[in-house]
């Protein structure tokens, strides 16, 4: 049983979809962001970094969505959601998977730091126009890397494919345009997963449960 710690609408649906898609066993925790349990010495323990999702296993804590998810599907499901190492497919995973959180996600989270998370006085308006730019570049990017593939490594859905996509719904999120006929069939595709939905609803319920 693993215990997922996160918050509804941020990186930790990531985890929950993946565990979903695996069918594997979890439990959520809500961590308040609101209210500031991020930065409890209590969660610190957990990730110094104050950011969610951590994943708890039985060998200890881990926290960023890519590497969590990545494994999971090494743990769990080889070459089922993730290519085998030293393929070329593994490759082509590892390259999607980092442009996805170096080159899309990116400007996204720029965009968020400088609208609310950061301190106000740290928040540099200019970046919101900055933020749509490299958007719009990555996207034209991706859109040729995607080509026309069923899925960013072909026709194998993996873990890459689950923060992509959670990504270019956090674009949609932030009326920014997908733009791209392809990108636009890719979003749709992928975000209609059942498992995507099951993730979202269940932290969307734990929040509730937590407010109650």
């Amino acid at each position: 049983m693993y215990t997922l710690y996160g918050y509804p609408k941020t990186r930790s649906v990531r985890v929950a979809w993946a565990l979903e898609e695996i069918g594997l066993p979890y439990e959520y925790k809500v961590v308040n962001l609101k209210a500031g349990e991020h930065l409890g010495s209590a969660f610190k323990t957990l990730n110094p970094a104050t950011k969610i999702p951590v994943l708890v296993t039985e060998e200890g804590a881990l926290s960023e969505s890519a590497a969590i998810v990545t494994f999971l599907a090494e743990k769990h499901a080889m070459e089922e959601f993730i290519p085998a190492p030293g393929t070329f497919a593994r490759g082509l995973y590892e390259q999607m998977m980092v442009f996805a959180v170096t080159e899309l996600e990116q400007p996204l989270w720029s965009k968020a730091k400088h609208t609310f998370a950061l301190p106000e006085q740290h928040r540099i308006v200019q970046m919101q126009d900055t933020a749509a730019w490299e958007f719009d570049r990555a996207l034209t990017a991706f859109s040729l890397l995607l080509n026309d593939k069923e899925y960013v490594c072909g026709s194998l859905f993996t873990m890459a494919d689950i923060v992509t996509a959670q990504v270019l719904s956090w674009a949609k999120g932030s009326d920014l345009d997908l733009k791209f006929d392809n990108v636009k069939s890719y979003a749709e595709r992928v975000l209609s997963r059942p498992a995507y939905e099951k993730a979202w609803r269940r932290e969307m319920a734990q929040l509730s449960n937590a407010d109650a």
